[in-house]
């Protein structure tokens, strides 16, 4: 017979899938909400699912959701390879500080600067080697990725202090730890 221990870890684990199903869903469909920049699409809920996911999931499942919403997007036609290092860089460093920090707006700021800075520099060689795009110089996905990200954590801060302010973000936590 199973325990209540393992019971529980169980409930948990599918508790925390279907959270990231959601995320995934919600990245997907905001991505009908993008603009076109020097070859990406700029995707602006993305980031704010990056930061729903850092402060619900952590920094692994914040990833993977990124990972699993980057090629959905490009399966589906509504993103481009540059979804990856933008969303999947983002998430690690959003995820990685409210880790330590367990504050919204520091998380918001490292998803900003993951995305932009980081994933607007790791998308230089993808679009340069892989897409075979020849950009201006190694920096020209910086400033239209954090146009991107900073739209999307402008907006996550917003959704997530208020969800703080009324007690519902401790109650999703709770029901996911």
């Amino acid at each position: 017979m199973e325990s209540k221990k393992n019971t529980k870890k169980r409930t948990l684990s599918i508790r925390k899938i279907a959270m990231a199903g959601v995320l995934v869903a919600v990245a997907v469909a905001g991505s009908l909400i993008s603009f076109p920049v020097a070859g990406s699409k700029c995707a602006p809920v993305q980031h704010m699912v990056n930061i729903c996911a850092a402060v619900f999931l952590g920094p692994a499942w914040g990833v993977g959701v990124a990972f699993c919403a980057s090629i959905i997007r490009n399966l589906t036609g509504l993103g481009s390879l540059m979804a990856f290092p933008g969303s999947m860089v983002g998430a690690l460093c959003c995820g990685l500080m409210y880790r330590f920090s367990k504050k919204i707006i520091p998380t918001c700021i490292a998803e900003a600067l993951g995305t932009g800075i980081l994933g607007g520099l790791a998308a230089y060689p993808l679009a340069k080697y892989v897409m075979l795009i020849q950009p201006e110089g190694m920096f020209i996905y910086i400033v239209p990725f954090l146009i991107s990200t900073v739209a999307g954590s402008i907006v996550a801060a917003i959704v997530m202090l208020i969800l703080k302010k009324n007690g519902a973000l401790t109650v999703f936590k709770e029901n996911l730890e």
